[in-house]
C-alpha cells in the first residue's frame, strides 16, 4: 500500500535543510549561526565553534564570542581570520573574542541574493526528485493491481497537492530571506 506521510517527511527534510541553508547565507545584520560552518583547532582536534565557546550578537553588527577555556581564544580567533570566505577580522581582550560584522556593499548583497536564488533551485530540484519516487511507486502499484486506476489518480493528485504545498513554502522562505538580504 502506498504512505504518502513518508513522501512528506522526506519533503519536510527537505524543506528545513532549505531554511537551515538560508540562516546560514549572511545579510547586513549579525547572527551567532554566521559562525555556524567554523571548525577550531584545540585539544589536537578540530572541532565545531559552538563546542568550545558560547556565541552570541549581542548588536546588529557585533558577534560576541566567550570560550569555555580562555587557553582557546587565539586558536579561536586564528580559525575566523583563516576563513577567507567569511572575511571577518576578530579581535579579543584575553577573555572573549570580538568580531565585527562589516556593512555589506550592495554588490555583495546581489552576489548573496543570487547565491540564495541558487539554494532555491537545489531545493525545488530535490522535491522534484521525492516527487518523481512517488508518482513512479504509484505507477509500480498500479501496473501491480494492487490499486487500481482511480486510486493512481487520486494519489498522485495528492502528492502534487504536498509538492505545491512545499514548494510555495520555499518561495515564501526565500522571499523573506532575499528581503532582507537586500535591505540597507
Amino acid at each position: 500500500m502506498f504512505k504518502l506521510d513518508v513522501y512528506e517527511n522526506k519533503l519536510k527534510d527537505a524543506l528545513e535543510h532549505f531554511k537551515t541553508m538560508m540562516s546560514k547565507m549572511r545579510t547586513g545584520r549579525a547572527h551567532p549561526s554566521m559562525l555556524d560552518s567554523l571548525n577550531v583547532e584545540v585539544y589536537g582536534a578540530r572541532m565545531p565553534l559552538n563546542q568550545v565557546a558560547n556565541v552570541t550578537a549581542p548588536e546588529a553588527n557585533m558577534i560576541l564570542i566567550t570560550p569555555y577555556d580562555a587557553g582557546n581564544i587565539q586558536a579561536i580567533s586564528s580559525a575566523i581570520r583563516a576563513d577567507q570566505a567569511l572575511g571577518f577580522n576578530p579581535s579579543d581582550d584575553g577573555r572573549v573574542v570580538r568580531v565585527p560584522i562589516p556593512p555589506m556593499t550592495e554588490e555583495r548583497r546581489k552576489q548573496v541574493a543570487k547565491q540564495a536564488s541558487e539554494k532555491v533551485e537545489e531545493s525545488k530540484i530535490a522535491i522534484r526528485n521525492i516527487r518523481q519516487d512517488a508518482i513512479k511507486e504509484i505507477k509500480k502499484l498500479k501496473g501491480d493491481k494492487e490499486i487500481g486506476e482511480d486510486d493512481e489518480k487520486r494519489l498522485e493528485k495528492e502528492v502534487e497537492t504536498l509538492v505545491k504545498s512545499f514548494t510555495t513554502q520555499i518561495d515564501d522562505e526565500f522571499k523573506l530571506k532575499e528581503a532582507e538580504i537586500l535591505k540597507v
